[in-house]
């Protein structure tokens, strides 16, 4: 009898381990455990990694996109004067502009018209060049100057947002820090990016304001490296370390060049100066034989066909010494 039992016992457990074989979920394991001796899995594996990458370049390259057409946008209005007094840092409005250029290019051309006998060529030359050449240049000049001392401190700005990143701090924070603690016009162009989020305006918006205020190279790779870690993730240290080495870089390549076209740029100084000179030197010896282009008409047209000719040749030596990256 006792061994009667001992077998059925037997049988009966046996029969319990053939039904757990048998079931649904042993043969999945069974599967799993196949496909990992065979390598199956760690293909699946890759795959699925391969897939995520490739929907991320997708994400990343549909953004890129997507900010390329609203600069595309805000470019068309960055040449207006609004836009440009914008850009130089000014509290004037456009209206003021206009009707200052038109003060001034009144004011010197009746200096200029009274001073030259009452010649009327002489009075609209000082009418057009101080009426819009001279103001428009100034704001050029205003541009230009504020835009380089930006380029200057942008790459250490980034060095604030990386330190502090690393350190723990959020990306908010970091740009505070920017925004009180920057000098100008980096400090100004920062304040407004928290003052705009304080208001809660999104960071991709002040970060396109940001643009139109200073349209450099350097503010858009800034703008597209926030705005796609903001959209797709990723080590936004690591980001902002390698576009600040970037910018170090081209700060680095725009001081080679300049070196390098130095000799170029004299030159043309020389050049564009040297008729000036000798005009000047010329009516130091002999007044009369000068005075001629002044006081005649047919002087007063040579006169202006050579001020045309020296600012076609100003301007294409302005273009072959003008290295833009």
């Amino acid at each position: 009898m006792e061994i009667l039992v001992a077998i059925l016992a037997f049988l009966a457990v046996a029969g319990v381990g053939v039904a757990l074989t048998m079931s649904p979920g042993s043969d999945k394991s069974a599967k799993r455990a196949r496909d990992l001796v065979s390598g199956k899995g760690t293909r699946v594996r890759k795959d699925a990694t391969a897939e995520a990458t490739a929907k991320r370049r997708a994400s990343v390259q549909e953004n890129l996109r997507d900010m390329a057409r609203q600069q595309q946008t805000s470019r068309k209005n960055l040449l207006s004067v609004k836009s440009r007094l914008v850009q130089a840092g000014t509290s004037i409005s456009a209206s003021t502009f206009w009707m200052f250029s038109a003060g001034s290019g009144v004011v010197f051309g009746a200096i200029a018209f009274v001073a030259s006998g009452f010649s009327p060529i002489w009075g609209g030359a000082a009418l057009v060049v101080m009426g819009l050449g001279l103001p428009r240049w100034v704001l050029g000049m205003l541009i230009t100057k504020r835009q380089k001392n930006f380029v200057n401190q942008l790459a250490d700005g980034i060095d604030v947002i990386v330190r502090g990143v690393k350190s723990g701090l959020p990306l908010n924070q970091c740009l505070r820090t920017i925004a009180s603690e920057s000098p100008e016009p980096l400090r100004s162009e920062f304040r407004m990016i928290v003052d705009g989020q304080a208001m809660g305006v999104p960071l991709d918006d002040n970060l396109d304001r940001m643009y139109e205020r200073m349209p450099l190279p350097e503010v858009n790779f800034f703008n597209i490296v926030l705005g796609i870690q903001q959209k797709t993730g990723g080590n936004l240290s690591e980001a902002l370390g390698n576009l600040s080495a970037v910018l170090r870089s081209r700060k680095l390549l725009r001081e080679k060049v300049k070196a390098l076209a130095s000799e170029a740029v004299a030159s043309a100084m020389i050049i564009g100066s040297l008729p000036f000179v000798v005009m000047g030197l010329v009516y130091m010896v002999r007044p009369a034989y000068m005075s001629i282009l002044f006081t005649t008409s047919q002087g007063n047209l040579i006169l202006l066909a050579a001020g045309v000719m020296m600012s076609m040749g100003i301007f294409i030596m302005r273009s072959m010494i003008n290295f833009k990256f």
